[in-house]
C-alpha cells in the first residue's frame, strides 16, 4: 500500500461539532477515497479507520492520517494549524493537496 500517491486541490473547511476546538479539514476527493480504501482494506483496522499518510501542502509536509467521512463516503484529512498558519491559508481557501500513502 505505501508509496501511492494521490494529488489534488480542495476546499478548507471547519467542523464545527466542537466549539472549543478548531478542527480544519480537506476532503479527499471521491476518486483517491475509493483506491485509498481499497488499498487499505487489507490492512489491520487503525482508531478511527484512519489511515497513514504524508501529506504536503505548499512546502509544508507532515505525517498525519485521513479519516473516514462521517458525512459521507471518503475520507477527510486534518490540517494542523501550524501548517495553515506557515502557507497563509484559512478556511475557505482551496489548497493543492498530496497524499502519499504510509
Amino acid at each position: 500500500m505505501s508509496g501511492v500517491t494521490f494529488t489534488f486541490t480542495a476546499e478548507l473547511w471547519l467542523w464545527d461539532a466542537r466549539q472549543a476546538e478548531s478542527w480544519v479539514f480537506v476532503t479527499v476527493p471521491p476518486e483517491p477515497s475509493e483506491e485509498i480504501a481499497e488499498r487499505s482494506a487489507q490492512a489491520p483496522r487503525r482508531g478511527f479507520g484512519s489511515v497513514k499518510v504524508h501529506a504536503t501542502i505548499g512546502t509544508s509536509s507532515w505525517s498525519t492520517s485521513v479519516f473516514p467521512n462521517a458525512a459521507g463516503a471518503g475520507y477527510v484529512l486534518p490540517v494542523k494549524k501550524a501548517v495553515r498558519t506557515r502557507e497563509g491559508v484559512e478556511t475557505g481557501d482551496s489548497v493543492r493537496v498530496t497524499l502519499r500513502l504510509l
